[in-house]
């Protein structure tokens, strides 16, 4: 007489279809759950981060993330068919040599090692990491158009903070901004005539009319800027006012001249952030 018990016995077809045997997937969210709870418990703040490094290797929804390592030329299965621009494959080619000379940054920690973050400009011609110096790993760089300090990045500034330590912030805007170049109503307005590229010359800013737009831009704040040395106040008295900020962290205000390369001080805004 056969000892096995009633799961022994199934077929690996019947135990896959079981829905009470337990899948990989739900193994390896357990496992995530019980490394999270120990190292929470009773590990040290590096032990945490290394900690969340797992959870991401891991993945925590419903399914595991599956990566894909993309390849110049090489279009993935799931843009069969897709036409690949110039752009695209450069960016992929490039991306090929700078993975081949990697090195030991793959070991690099989740925190930034120099322990501040720039809140600044997303315009091309603005490199954070030339003009401050800086290397994988050393800071936080949070950019949106204008390096404004928008709701978004007052969220990332905290998080920067709270959970991975860094101590000082830059906020940084921009000589020849294109936020100096319109207002609320002027990208509304575009909006609201099609959603194509609009032009801009001495006349101002002009749309081809070719619609459909969309009215929803009106409930948009674009966050424009007026006056380039203000904006960086207004910026940095928001951060340092906000409730999640705490007062030890001094905020400094900078405008970036795209004529020269150089940061110059608003000390009005470093003022205004300037530690309790």
């Amino acid at each position: 007489m056969s000892n096995k018990t009633h799961d022994e016995k199934k077929t690996p077809d019947e135990k896959a279809l079981d829905p009470a045997a337990p899948t990989q997937e739900a193994s390896a969210k357990d496992a995530t759950h019980d490394l999270t709870r120990r190292d929470f418990l009773a590990a040290s703040g590096a032990a945490v981060v290394a900690a969340v490094g797992g959870m991401a290797a891991l993945g925590t929804g419903s399914k595991a993330m599956a990566y894909q390592v993309a390849q110049p030329n090489q279009s993935s299965k799931l843009n069969k068919g897709a036409h690949m621009s110039k752009v695209h494959n450069e960016v992929l080619a490039a991306n090929a040599r700078y993975a081949e000379s990697f090195g030991d940054k793959g070991k690099l920690p989740m925190p930034p090692g120099r322990r501040f973050a720039v809140l600044t400009c997303m315009d091309a011609r603005l490199d954070p990491a030339k003009f401050a110096g800086l290397a994988e790993g050393d800071a936080h760089v949070i950019r949106n158009a204008g390096g404004r300090a928008s709701d978004d990045a007052i969220r990332s500034l905290v998080i920067s903070y709270k959970l991975l330590g860094t101590r000082e912030w830059f906020i940084i805007h921009h000589t020849d901004c294109g936020m100096l170049t319109f207002t609320n109503e002027i990208m509304t307005n575009l909006l609201s005539q099609s959603l194509k590229t609009s032009s801009v010359d001495a006349a101002g800013w002009h749309d081809s009319g070719n619609g459909p737009g969309s009215d929803e831009g009106k409930y948009i704040n674009w966050l424009t800027i007026s006056d380039n040395a203000k904006s960086v106040v207004e910026d940095v008295a928001r951060v340092r006012n906000h409730p999640l900020v705490p007062a030890d962290i001094p905020i400094y205000g900078y405008i970036y001249d795209c004529k020269n390369g150089r940061l110059v001080e608003v000390p009005k805004a470093t003022a205004a952030g300037a530690v309790a």
